[in-house]
Order: C-alpha cells, then structure tokens, then sequence
C-alpha cells in the first residue's frame, strides 16, 4: 500500500471512526482544498466539522471496502453505520496528494445505504468483486468508461450500450436498477439522466472511477461511478448520487 492511500484510509478511520481529528495535521499537506461543501477549506475547517459530528454520535462503524490509486489520486469506497443503524450511509471519497504523499484535495459523495433486500437487483450497494488485475491495461479501460459515458449518455447513442455493456454478465448496485443489460437500455430509453460534464477519471488496472456532474429530473447531481471491466466490456457498477446543494450553502468553492 502507498502511503498516499494509507494517509487516506488513516485520516478516515483514525480521524472520523476513533474520534483524533487533529491527524489531518499529520495527513494533510500544506493545504486541504475541501469539495465537501457544508466543510470550510484547511486543516481547521475539517477539526470544526468532525468536532460537532463526533459529539453528536457516539459509534461509529466505519468500513473502507475498496480502493483505487491512480498517480497522485486515490480513491476510498466507504460503508458507515452510526450509531447501530441509526444512520446509514455509503461515502465515495477522492484525494489529491503532493509530492511528499500528503493530502492537499477532497471530493466526496454521501448517499444512504439501503439493505440487499431493498434494492432491485438483490445486490448489495457496496459489496462486489475487488480484486486489482490488469493494470496493463489501465489507460484502455479508462479511456473505454470516458467514451461510454460520452458516447451513450452524453452524445445519446443508446444503441452502442452494447460495444462498453457486456451482454453476458452486468452486475448492478445502484439500488434503482436491476442486473443485466436490458436494464441498462431500459433506463436510457425511459430515465431523463444526463451527464453534464466528466470531471475527472482514475483507474487501477480493471476497476475504473468516473467523478462527474449530472442531472436527473432538474436536480444537479455529484456523481462517482466505479466500474468493473473484464474482457473490454463493463461487468460490473457502482455509484453514488448526491445532489449539488445551492450556492449559498457551499463553505468552500463547491462540488468540482
């Protein structure tokens, strides 16, 4: 494990599950560029969030499933559970790192998590195949989710779901939608979802994370994809969904 990647899974459990939020002192570089927008910029402006989150919760399971390390990016996959269940939540973070590996940047989307058992596919939102292989192929697979996503959902050529879709095998963890490419189809033909622009792609061999804003129904949208590729086609999806809260509740210079 890099240590950007360990600064990153330290600063969330060591931070926000064992309550020492003054380690993003420790963790973080000469600056901390937040996205999150009800956090103000700056190693001070994380100490005075956590700080009233920490008094108001008193457990905190805090699980990182997945991660993807991607030059001076990393990207965590996290499940939390508040106070035995009285909050769910699954948290898609991504960081920017310097040259000494410290933290200087933070994306993140927040979305509740919702039981295996209510989801339309039966799967779960955040388990799943995660075993990194392929890394030669890495930039292949990156450059096929940025022409998925512009080329079906963007440019609306629903018909070339099946060049990036496997036919075969699509497993899904959006809670809305149900496994398969037929699934996917359905959704294109009848879903007014659109992805306004990509704002940035990382990749760690067969697993690929797309951060990008879209918009569903008139409400602006934060939204992580995480990919699964084998064989050139996608076979597997995460995501999570958070919307872009107005301009005057931002801390910080919003979402992107």
């Amino acid at each position: 494990m890099s240590d950007k990647l360990e600064n990153a899974k330290k600063l969330y459990l060591e931070g926000i599950r064992d309550g020492k939020i003054e380690v993003i002192k420790e963790y973080s570089g000469n600056r901390y560029t937040q996205h999150s927008t009800g956090v103000a910029d700056g190693a001070q402006g994380f100490i005075d969030f956590f700080k009233g989150f920490l008094e108001r919760t008193k457990d905190r399971d805090i699980r990182i499933i997945r991660t993807i390390e991607d030059g001076s990016f990393v990207f965590v996959h996290v499940y939390q559970d508040i106070d035995n269940g009285t909050a769910k939540w699954i948290t898609t973070d991504m960081f920017d790192t310097d040259s000494n590996d410290k933290l200087v940047e933070h994306w993140d989307v927040i979305s509740a998590y919702k039981e295996a058992n209510e989801t339309s596919s039966g799967n779960d939102m955040i388990l799943g195949d995660f075993e990194i292989k392929d890394i030669d192929k890495t930039e292949e697979n990156k450059a096929l989710v940025r022409s998925f996503i512009t080329e079906v959902f963007q440019n609306k050529n629903h018909k070339d779901v099946e060049k990036y879709v496997s036919t075969e095998t699509y497993i899904q963890h959006n809670p809305n939608v149900p496994n398969g490419i037929d699934a996917v189809k359905q959704f294109l033909a009848t879903q007014d979802f659109n992805y306004d622009f990509i704002f940035k792609i990382i990749g760690q061999g067969n697993h690929v994370v797309s951060y990008s804003k879209a918009t569903f129904g008139g409400q602006e949208l934060a939204v992580f994809d995480i990919f699964r590729i084998e064989n050139g086609k996608i076979v597997e999806h995460w995501d999570n969904m958070e919307p872009v809260p107005p301009r005057e509740e931002w801390k910080n210079s919003g979402k992107f």
